[in-house]
Order: structure tokens, then C-alpha cells, then sequence
């Protein structure tokens, strides 16, 4: 049980984690909707699926697993997205917005 929360952490949190960060940070970049964040974490958690199998002889397959990996990395990506489209938005259109917070603007 510790490996396989010492994999979940690494693996998943801290490596394919800072992969959905930079995933969500290039789209809101791009002004892509936040739609496609989720299509794209889905294939990031079918990679952490395999890359716990042939790293540490995690289960492939494994439906719960690769929900828990994917929704993980899904929320990390949309907060990625979220974070980055405040601070574009407000920067590029300071006669317009202002932040409010680190996920909120406020209209002027």
C-alpha cells in the first residue's frame, strides 16, 4: 500500500501533475476553451496508467485507477487553465478587468 501511494504521488501528482499544469497553461494561453483541457488529461492519465505499469508493475487496465488518475489530473489542468486565463485577461485588458484573486476578475 505505501508503494502505491509513494507511485500515486510521484507519478501522478508531481510528474503527470506538473504535465496537466503546463497542458491547462498552454491552452488558456492559446484562448482555447476549457472544454479541451478534459480530452487531453484523459489521454495524460491513460499515460500515467501505463507508465505506473511498466515502471513499478502497477495494473494496466485498471478502470478505478484510471478515473482517480484522470479526474486528478482534470482538476489540476482546469485550475491550470482557470489561473492562467485570469492573469492573461486581466493583463491584456487592464482598462477592462481587474483581478480579484487568483481565480476571479472583476469588470471595471
Amino acid at each position: 500500500m505505501i508503494t502505491s501511494v509513494a507511485v500515486f504521488v510521484g507519478l501522478t501528482l508531481v510528474l503527470l501533475g506538473g504535465c496537466a499544469f503546463m497542458t491547462g497553461q498552454a491552452l488558456a494561453v492559446t484562448w482555447r476553451p476549457l472544454w479541451q483541457v478534459v480530452p487531453y488529461t484523459l489521454m495524460l492519465g491513460a499515460a500515467d496508467r501505463f507508465l505506473g505499469f511498466a515502471l513499478f508493475g502497477g495494473e494496466l487496465l485498471s478502470l478505478a485507477g484510471w478515473l482517480l488518475d484522470s479526474t486528478v489530473l482534470t482538476v489540476i489542468g482546469l485550475l491550470a487553465w482557470r489561473l492562467t486565463q485570469v492573469r492573461r485577461t486581466a493583463d491584456q485588458y487592464p482598462w477592462l478587468y481587474v483581478r480579484t484573486g487568483p481565480f476571479s476578475l472583476r469588470r471595471l
